[in-house]
């Protein structure tokens, strides 16, 4: 069935659709990591019309090739949610610098199977320098961490992961639905609360204003979205329908309304600092014109 595009530059697109809040990018883990995972599929057929014994290894080239692709499909989405936050620890393995190294010893097993020892080792260091000139090293500090309490910034990640599985659980309930303006409408709603989550992030000390919000109203809002999901697979009914996009509008407008107060908060502490220190400098007889 048909589906009507519909994005920011649409006709009836808006600056809060899908995918359009702070720090959000396309991401980078499309056709070159797909690909990966098509490249190697011929072994198989030059598995299977040799002798055991280079099967067996052929077999095991694929194996390693396959498992190559999977790690650095995964380094690219870790390095994309590190990306996204301007605080942040590196990714807790190098997910990318394992796909290189599988990779040539994919390559490299391939060649001894199919040439010999010299040419298994060419295409080993080949393999796994071009990976790694392909799709860079994973991250290898942390971010923007410099001068803050650590207790804190964990408890903001805590906080965070826990409303990111929150809203997963929205996206996949509204999928579940099957209706695309129910959908997208969702997708919206999601880039206000994660503007909110970007908001805390930058300034850990938002987290207990914002912690209702990011636990108790967005656990809410997910257990909402599933038994609409519920009702309306059943019946599509129009006015479980209406209710809940009213219940997502009130929501949207209470979050986006907490953020710009977080934004608030922050400038008015900025506007503090400046004064405390202007009035230090008066006292010294530092004055500026």
């Amino acid at each position: 069935m048909a589906q009507r595009f519909g994005g920011k530059y649409s006709p009836d697109g808006t600056p809060n659709a899908p995918g359009n809040y702070r720090g959000s990018n396309p991401t980078r883990a499309g056709a070159r990591v797909n690909m990966m995972f098509i490249v190697p599929l011929p072994l198989i057929w030059t598995a299977f019309t040799s002798p055991p014994v280079q099967m067996a290894q052929y077999l095991g080239a694929l194996a390693l090739l396959l498992l190559a692709a999977w790690m650095t499909r995964e380094g690219i989405l870790a390095q994309e949610a590190y990306d996204a936050r301007k605080v942040a620890r590196r990714p807790g393995a190098p997910r990318k610098l394992f796909g290189s190294a599988l990779t040539g010893l994919g390559l490299g097993l391939a060649g001894i199977a199919g040439f010999g020892v010299i040419e298994a080792i060419i295409f080993a260091l080949l393999g796994a320098g071009l990976h790694a000139f392909s799709f860079g090293l994973d991250p290898m500090r942390d971010k923007g961490m410099d001068g803050i309490d650590q207790f804190q910034t964990d408890r903001v990640a805590r906080a965070v992961d826990e409303a990111e599985k929150h809203l997963a659980a929205m996206t996949d309930a509204a999928k579940r639905a099957g209706d695309r303006g129910v959908a997208d409408r969702v997708a919206r709603f999601q880039a206000v609360v994660r503007d909110m989550l970007r908001t805390v992030e930058d300034d850990p000390r938002d987290l207990t204003a914002a912690r209702k919000y990011m636990s108790v109203y967005l656990m809410g809002a997910r257990d909402a979205t599933m038994k609409f999901a519920d009702i309306y697979a059943r019946n599509q009914s129009t006015q479980a329908k209406s209710d809940y996009l009213m219940l997502l509008t009130d929501l949207e407008e209470q979050f986006g309304a907490k953020t710009k107060r977080l934004l608030l908060d922050d400038h008015s502490d900025l506007t503090v600092e400046i004064e405390v220190l202007r009035d230090r400098l008066q006292r010294e007889g530092m004055r500026s014109d």
